[in-house]
């Protein structure tokens, strides 16, 4: 680790989070890779190994809705000394129809993609402040800034997650420290396959919703050709965390930027048709 800044990702098991724990290690950061479930460790072993950085990736058990591993995550942490980078990674894709979805899923969707950012952000900024620098890159969606009907957990989330951003970004940047909101828009990770939990009564056939339900599915498979390629939002995490100014939102992938202009134009009736129609 000498000479190296450290860097944490969580969910780096796959995704996103590998592929960005790679390009970082490729730019001289010491990366604790974390992940829920450490047997699943396999495949970014194997891409540290294809690019030369197995000595400076470390991977490390984390739960982030889990106190336990939190607190042993927190220990970690004061044996490093440091955190120059923290990149809030972890998440999922809750889907349904609102009238189906039991509470106690969008809690759980919540306590993964907006507590558990909060948490480790929590453990990382003491040592960020007395440094008087350090980032934190939240890993959003353009679900943070658009609605969409059968997403409404994941895209909840996602708004939280960008509300409390803005909110921290303003309290933390006194002391140096840059808090950056990076919104991809559809990319080939697994958070659109093995990710998403739809609801069960979604997906009954006597469901009032069950159409139109199957609209939906159908119509996030037909993108699924057109998804980018994740590596790109990995590369654009990683230039940020060498930006002295980063601003705080970045939206990346196809059609991303111009969705959230022509959301902001127009009025919101004539928005609505379009994206029902979309749909259809």
């Amino acid at each position: 680790m000498m000479g190296k800044k450290i860097a944490v990702v969580t969910g780096a098991s796959s995704g996103f989070g590998m592929l960005t724990s790679i390009e970082l290690a490729k730019q001289n950061y010491y990366v604790v890779a974390t992940m829920r479930k450490v047997d699943k460790k396999l495949a970014l072993l194997e891409r540290a190994e294809e690019a030369k950085v197995t000595n400076f990736v470390e991977v490390f058990p984390l739960d982030v809705t889990n106190n336990h591993s939190l607190y042993v995550f927190k220990e970690k942490i004061r044996e490093l000394g440091r955190v120059d980078v923290l990149v809030n990674n972890a998440g999922y894709a809750g889907a349904g129809f609102s009238e189906e979805i039991p509470i106690e899923e969008y809690r759980q969707q919540f306590e993964t993609n907006v507590f558990g950012a909060i948490s480790v952000t929590q453990l990382c900024l003491p040592f960020m402040r007395e440094q008087t620098n350090g980032k934190i890159i939240n890993v959003s969606s353009i679900s943070g800034r658009v609605g969409f009907p059968g997403l409404s957990p994941y895209v909840a989330s996602k708004h939280a997650l960008e509300g409390w951003s803005e909110s921290l970004r303003l309290e933390v940047g006194p002391f140096g420290i840059d808090v950056v909101l990076v919104e991809p828009g559809s990319f080939q990770t697994s958070i659109w396959s093995s990710g998403k939990h739809i609801t069960n009564k979604s997906l009954q056939s006597n469901s009032p919703y069950f159409s139109y339900m199957k609209k939906l599915s159908l119509h996030l498979e037909k993108g699924e050709a057109s998804y980018g390629d994740p590596l790109e939002v990995a590369k654009l995490i990683t230039e940020i965390c060498e930006q002295s100014s980063p601003k705080l939102r970045y939206p990346i992938g196809k059609g991303v930027r111009f969705t959230m202009f022509v959301k902001g134009c127009l009025p919101w009736r004539l928005w609505e048709r379009m994206v029902m129609k979309n749909i259809e």
